[in-house]
């Protein structure tokens, strides 16, 4: 039972010393541009890196759909309220004066998207007629209506510095469905571990044995298995069954501010583990699921069960070479390894300690 502190004078006093040590202030100006102006903005110097409109590093690429997308241009063309665009002025140089976009790169994605004639609206529920419509498509009034119509920003002034812009781009999109915790990191949790997942996401011998699809990708999975991979390699002893999504957030927030980190040895065992299993799980059969004629990822739980049981295994004996890999088949290891295996300390322990001695002969 949770004891209720009693809410004194003295608490009241701290409180207010909190919230005023830990307010930032944060300038902005509402602005509104016509869409035609906000492509504009975007596309021109892109090529470059040089353009007004800019997407920072830390947000994701393009998420919509062609239905989301195509939705969204009918709420615009219905003259319906538009959520604000959130930017930041970014002062890299008084030539350039950038605006950072922190939240709004899905809508100003489709309003180029369609402009440019890339968008086919489809499915749509309430303008039913203009479903297989392009912008060209559009008689030239209509055309010329869409493009002045304006959206309404709110621009952070130069003041803001990352530390904000990204709290800022977390707090906006914290509640959200259609970001998922590994997306959240990026745009929260910067860092050089963080840096080190992103280069070794993209390695295509890990790309290849997952056979991650391109949605996928895009959604970061590939970034969340090597994360995963490291914290339950590292830190798994310390895992106490609390949330998944918890345990990931902790130790990468540690490790991008350790100062012992070590990248090239994180580097190596990430990458001897890929090699053992290439070379000793043909076509990644145990690990990887095979429908049909292609091979699909397999669930978290079993990648982070081998390939962390496999890393603990060459830490032991780097020349291991397996006598045998087909307890991978055994029903003990499906079952610890299910998709809906428990995730408590003692279970997690058990599986990846089994992979490990199993291949270690013990």
């Amino acid at each position: 039972m949770v004891t209720q502190l009693e809410i004194t004078d003295e608490r009241k006093e701290k409180a207010e010393e909190e919230i005023r040590d830990k307010r930032k202030r944060v300038d902005y100006n509402t602005l509104e541009y016509p869409i035609e102006v906000i492509v504009q903005k975007y596309l021109y110097g892109k090529d470059e890196d040089e353009n007004e409109f800019f997407i920072p590093d830390y947000q994701r690429e393009m998420a919509w759909d062609e239905d989301r997308q195509s939705k969204f241009i009918e709420s615009v063309v219905l003259g319906l309220p538009i959520p604000y665009i959130f930017v930041a002025d970014i002062s890299e140089s008084e030539n350039l004066a950038r605006l950072e976009i922190i939240d709004g790169t899905q809508r100003i994605r489709t309003l180029t998207r369609f402009i440019n004639n890339e968008l086919r609206l489809k499915n749509l529920e309430k303008l039913k007629t203009l479903n297989g419509f392009t912008f060209e498509d559009l008689p030239p009034q209509r055309q010329r209506r869409f493009n002045r119509t304006t959206i309404r920003m709110i621009q952070l002034t130069e003041e803001a510095d990352e530390e904000v812009r990204r709290d800022l781009f977390e707090r906006i999109n914290s509640g959200s469905v259609e970001l998922n915790e590994m997306e959240k990191r990026r745009g929260s949790k910067p860092g050089k571990f963080l840096d080190l997942i992103e280069e070794l996401s993209i390695n295509k011998k890990f790309q290849d044995l997952c056979s991650f699809t391109k949605p996928e990708i895009d959604k970061r999975d590939p970034q969340e298995f090597v994360l995963r991979f490291f914290a339950f390699l590292n830190n798994y002893k310390n895992y106490s069954g609390r949330k998944v999504h918890e345990f990931l957030d902790d130790y990468l927030e540690r490790e991008n501010k350790s100062s012992s980190l070590s990248i090239d040895t994180m580097k190596n065992e990430f990458y001897l583990m890929l090699e053992f299993v290439e070379k000793h799980f043909p076509n990644a059969l145990h690990i990887y699921r095979k429908i049909k004629n292609c091979y699909e990822p397999t669930t978290r739980i079993k990648f982070e069960s081998i390939s962390v049981g496999i890393a603990l295994a060459l830490r032991e004996n780097p020349n291991l070479v397996p006598k045998s890999t087909s307890f991978l088949d055994s029903q003990a290891f499906k079952d610890c390894t299910q998709s809906d295996a428990s995730s408590s300390q003692n279970k997690v322990n058990k599986r990846i300690h089994y992979v490990r001695d199993q291949l270690l002969g013990n």
